[in-house]
């Protein structure tokens, strides 16, 4: 059993910050990708940061060069920095994370959170 816990959402005016946490815990083996997912209202859920074991990161191209991730893939902890923050940004940010558990460490599958409510108000 893996649990994924997002925070750190809420409302903020167009041009400011915020900071989201995701927290794992669970019998996890291994994490392969951490990544976090915007879904704005009638709008299809979409991959807006990603960052593997390796430490590799992917941006979508609408928050490239504002937003920022990190964490550590080992202790299973994932942050979203985002600044310069728009109107079009608001939405419910998921954290998924792509990990094998102890019981079937050869199989990886995706766990995700329960969404944190991002706001930007223009």
């Amino acid at each position: 059993q893996v649990h994924v816990v997002e925070s750190g959402g809420g409302l903020v005016q167009a041009g400011g910050s915020l900071r989201l946490s995701c927290a794992t815990s669970g019998s996890i083996f291994t994490i392969t990708t951490m990544g976090w997912y915007r879904q704005a209202p009638g709008n299809q859920r979409e991959l807006i940061a990603s960052l593997t074991r390796s430490g590799r990161t992917d941006y979508a191209d609408s928050v490239k060069g504002r937003f920022t991730i990190s964490g550590d893939n080992a202790k299973g902890t994932v942050y979203l920095q985002m600044n310069s923050l728009k109107p079009e940004d608001t939405g419910v940010y998921y954290c998924k994370v792509y990990a094998s558990t102890l019981t079937m460490p050869a199989y990886n599958i995706d766990y995700w959170g329960q969404g944190t409510q991002v706001t930007v108000s223009s």
